[in-house]
């Protein structure tokens, strides 16, 4: 059973699969799977769900993006990866934003067809990156990278078009980079006039300004640490605390610049969830299982709960 407690102080820390049998699909009414069976192997680590009811996966294993429909829990891999990660995902404009981790690199697919409509190599392979999450903005795509103090910008053309290149972006100011994970998960602000991190080896959150100006969010003495996806609904900031198993929920200013920890969500079904995203007032989340040691045959799913 899913529960909400207020906190003020807190120490937060490869081939097309067929389905042979597709349920019935729900109706508008009709309540959705809570639970999302995903390949055995698979270990997700991003999600995205558009305007439609699907939801996008992707592998740490082989890069592989996997859709599920949220109506029938029905899946198959949509398009077939690249032999590296894929992390964080975001969807806009009919296009699919993928972080590459070890990979070091972003790459853009078209939700129609699966086509890789660009690649990106953000960092060398060599150098140890971690490509981790990305936000899309109005006016370009945005990418952390847990290894190094810069962020990595897709400026968008006339009309969304994509870049020839990645512009490096590094970040200054009161972040200082730690052993482990750094920046993770990305956001906007509630008033879209800057960006947001969190450090999960920290537990920081900051506000960013698009030239990587970088100032630490006063949340108290709260921290969230082990930090991983965020999802801004509003101006309630939700933080996915991976290795925590649960969600907290944090109250902004409308600049991002203070915030209060309003509450945290757990739910039996996590198994270190990673990323969030919404549909039909639920968020979903999928299970990295990061405690469980990997093998083919690992079960992996992803769960929804409603929106505290």
């Amino acid at each position: 059973m899913l529960r909400r407690t207020l906190a003020n102080v807190l120490c937060l820390t490869a081939l097309a699969v067929t389905v042979s049998a597709v349920p019935a699909a729900a109706s508008p009414s009709s309540p959705l799977p809570t639970t999302l069976t995903l390949p055995n192997g698979f270990q997700p680590e991003g999600i995205a769900i558009g305007g439609k009811p699907y939801a996008y996966f992707g592998s740490r294993v082989d890069g592989d993006i996997y859709r599920v429909d949220l109506r029938t829990g029905a899946g198959a891999t949509f398009t077939e990866g690249p032999g590296t990660p894929s992390l964080g995902l975001k969807i806009d404009d009919g296009r699919l934003f993928v972080a590459g981790g070890s990979g070091g690199d972003a790459r853009v697919i078209d939700l129609r067809t699966g086509a890789v409509l660009r690649s990106y190599q953000l960092r060398p392979a060599a150098d140890g990156p971690f490509i981790n999450d990305v936000i899309v903005t109005g006016d370009a795509a945005w990418f952390t990278d847990s290894r190094s103090l810069t962020l990595f910008k897709l400026p968008f053309g006339r009309h969304g078009e994509l870049p020839a290149e990645a512009v490096a972006v590094p970040l200054t100011g009161d972040i200082a980079l730690q052993t482990g994970n750094n920046a993770n998960g990305i956001s906007t602000t509630p008033d879209g006039r800057g960006l947001i991190i969190v450090q999960s080896n920290t537990g920081f959150l900051f506000r960013v300004s698009t030239s990587g100006v970088t100032s630490r969010i006063d949340v108290g003495a709260s921290l969230l640490t082990n930090g991983d996806g965020l999802w801004l609904r509003g101006r309630s900031l939700y933080v996915v605390q991976n290795r925590l198993n649960q969600i907290a929920e944090v109250r902004l200013n409308r600049s991002g610049t203070t915030g209060t920890v309003e509450s945290v969500t757990t739910d039996p079904g996590f198994d270190v969830p990673t990323t969030i995203a919404e549909y039909r007032k639920r968020f979903y989340l999928p299970n990295a299982r990061f405690t469980t040691p990997p093998t083919p045959e690992t079960t992996y799913n992803a769960v929804s709960v409603p929106i505290p």
